[in-house]
């Protein structure tokens, strides 16, 4: 049975409505071991004839058998198969990919078999030595002459082990020594038992055959039998597979690094708003940290400060009804009972609830013969002051009290003598009608605190004294001894939030009981402020993301311009539409990830350098935290913008006409 059979091949190309036929009905059978010369002028048809025995032009009439499996109704991916493993091409103009080396060029076909990397490393050493290449393996197709560029292309054509070979015009622009070398080599493939189809006008050429077939105007008008077949030896074949995708993206890389330049260019460009946007939010990360420490570091974060609501509009949300309850603050509607605080310890995850004090009022300090009078804040030390900073001494226990620095130097020069001194302190307090009583009580200092920012000149200041203490004074002089507010200490810092909640679903006789306060919604207001302006800085900067966009799908536009014969080259051999897509779409990601890998080391370095030189202004605090959440963002980023940039290219590349492409220059 013949391996190759054409039927009627008739075929025309039409300019507007008027036909030109180029192939005039044309049956033909092929042996195998047969080395056929389609001998003719140009314009005749042999070419045409040979995309379509190739697979690579099926607007035709007709069909082509091959090993007895007609081809015209076959699919795309079918066509595509059919091409890897029967046809193997050798063209005129070589159609070598020219940054490749000559083992790399025979290699792109046996990325289309089942061969494993070292058995195709093997075998196209083998082939480089068959063809006399083996010294010239490492070189690219400019080191070599235009009869070693021929015996590439035979190399690569033999490489996937076809059946049939189809060379068009393989001696045309060699001189006559390379020819005969040329048509050796093709002698000897069709003696190894495979199908050697040679397009030629030259009778010289035709006469290393064992058969002419004569072509003029579409028509077969001699065929000439000059000696038998050779015969057929069998053997194991290689068998063909897809490109897989990762050899298609080694294939890219190599192209990347062979154009490493521009590429660099365009990789800086797109790394530079890649850049903006990690450092941006590793600087909001830094600016919200450094401030959620500068808080914590003097409010304890695991406390809740509670407040009795005041309202009955169960509505109200509670920033409003704590505006509302700190007006009343000072009077006994304001205060909490034992009914609030029994209610508050039986919440979910509270590990400590304080009934604390907190008096306003032109007040009295006497040490000695020293005396000082002002409006002071007397406030019960609670778990809220675990963070405050003594110059001396500790915090208060029962009966002791804590000055700021500036009362302790009013009455004592020399204020760290007044720790375990006692001192007289007078203030006034209410009745639960609402009357003013006068409460004077002795106390020990405990400690001498820094004056903090918030507290005042020497007239406006606060004292902290213990809740017991301060209690028994109030009892004594009849002033109201309900607490005037609850400090609640959550047992996780995690907890709060939920605990917070529950606080304020709370409700005594239908009503909502509590109002609440808690260093965490203030961080929250915080966190929320500096992610806002890090996100519209991250977003400004990241507008240059669209031009390097741009940049990347005039890149790979250039690059399917550039590279159009490959393409060809590609599809010839077996390669499918998504291979070639795949091609391009890969490149544009090297390209991302590469953008991103500089801009992630450019922000290390950033975040480095800034933090350094802010290290002494910020007490050794980073400003610029970049999280790996910001990195892989970074990275997510940089691959949708490649792969968005290669969508264009990258389809019309696949779209590309075969035989168009192949014929480009």
């Amino acid at each position: 049975m013949p391996v190759l059979e054409l039927k009627n091949i008739r075929k025309s190309y039409f300019l507007g409505k008027e036909e030109f036929p180029v192939l005039k009905g044309i049956d033909l059978e092929f042996e195998r071991g047969d080395f056929v010369s389609l001998l003719g002028e140009s314009g005749g048809g042999k070419s045409t004839l040979m995309n379509i025995i190739g697979g690579l032009d099926r607007k035709y009439e007709g069909d082509v058998i091959v090993d007895g499996i007609p081809q015209k109704t076959k699919k795309e991916k079918d066509m595509d198969a059919y091409r890897r493993d029967t046809i193997g091409f050798i063209f005129q103009s070589f159609n070598l990919v020219s940054y490749l080396s000559v083992l790399d060029n025979i290699l792109i076909s046996l990325k289309m078999t089942n061969l494993s990397d070292k058995a195709r490393h093997a075998r196209a050493i083998e082939l480089t030595k068959q063809v006399g290449l083996y010294d010239h393996r490492k070189k690219n197709p400019s080191q070599l002459s235009g009869g070693q560029k021929q015996r590439v292309a035979i190399a690569r054509a033999l490489a996937s082990d076809p059946e049939i070979i189809l060379a068009d015009e393989p001696t045309g622009a060699l001189d006559s020594q390379n020819t005969k070398e040329v048509l050796a080599l093709l002698r000897q493939i069709a003696k190894s038992g495979k199908t050697v189809i040679v397009v030629t006008h030259s009778q010289e050429v035709a006469d290393y055959g064992t058969r002419i077939i004569r072509l003029a105007d579409g028509q077969i008008t001699g065929d000439e039998r000059i000696k038998p077949s050779y015969p057929v030896t069998e053997h194991e074949r290689v068998q063909p597979k897809a490109l897989s995708y990762r050899d298609t993206f080694r294939t890219a890389f190599k192209h990347f690094t062979h154009s490493w330049k521009i590429n660099l260019l365009i990789a800086l460009g797109t790394a530079i708003g890649l850049f903006s946007v990690i450092f941006f939010l590793g600087l909001g990360n830094g600016a919200t940290n450094y401030m959620n420490d500068t808080i914590t570091s003097n409010v304890n974060p695991n406390v809740i400060t509670i407040f009795k609501r005041t309202t009955t509009d169960n509505k109200l949300s509670n920033e409003e009804a704590l505006r509302q309850s700190q007006q009343e603050l000072g009077t006994s509607a304001a205060n909490l009972d034992s009914t609030h605080l029994n209610k508050l310890k039986n919440v979910d995850n509270i590990a400590k609830v304080e009934p604390a004090y907190s008096f306003s009022g032109l007040s009295t300090l006497k040490y000695n013969d020293q005396t000082k009078s002002g409006l002071y804040s007397i406030d019960t030390w609670t778990q809220s002051n675990i963070n405050d900073e003594y110059l001396t001494g500790t915090k208060p226990a029962d009966g002791e009290i804590a000055l700021y620095e500036n009362d302790a130097k009013a009455l004592n020069s020399n204020y760290k003598a007044l720790v375990g001194k006692t001192i007289n302190l007078s203030f006034p307090a209410k009745t639960s009608t609402g009357a003013t009583v006068p409460v004077t009580k002795d106390f020990k200092v405990s400690g001498i605190l820094k004056t903090p920012d918030t507290v005042g000149s020497s007239n406006s200041s606060s004292l902290i004294v213990t809740h017991k203490t301060l209690k028994n004074a109030l009892d004594a002089a009849g002033a109201d001894t309900d607490a005037t507010y609850a400090v609640v200490t959550v047992d996780k810092v995690d907890n709060v939030k939920s605990a917070t909640a529950a606080i304020e679903k709370l409700k005594i006789d239908g009503n909502k009981a509590f109002v609440t306060f808690s260093v965490t919604s203030m961080l929250d207001v915080i966190t929320n402020i500096t992610n806002i302006v890090s996100y519209v800085l991250a977003a400004i900067a990241g507008i240059s993301l669209i031009v390097s966009i741009f940049m990347i799908v005039v890149t790979t536009y250039m690059s399917v311009a550039e590279r159009t014969k490959e393409i060809g080259v590609i599809r010839a051999l077996g390669g499918r539409k998504k291979d070639i897509s795949r091609l391009f779409t890969s490149e544009s990601l090297i390209l991302g990830l590469s953008s991103a890998a500089i801009a992630i080391g450019f922000a290390y370095l950033g975040e480095f350098v800034i933090n350094k030189a802010l290290s002494s202004f910020l007490d050794g605090a980073s400003i610029v935290q970049i999280s790996v959440g910001n990195v892989i963002f970074a990275l997510v980023i940089a691959i949708l913008i490649a792969l968005l940039a290669s969508l264009a290219p990258s389809g019309r590349a696949a779209r590309l006409n075969t035989i168009e492409a192949l014929s480009a220059e």
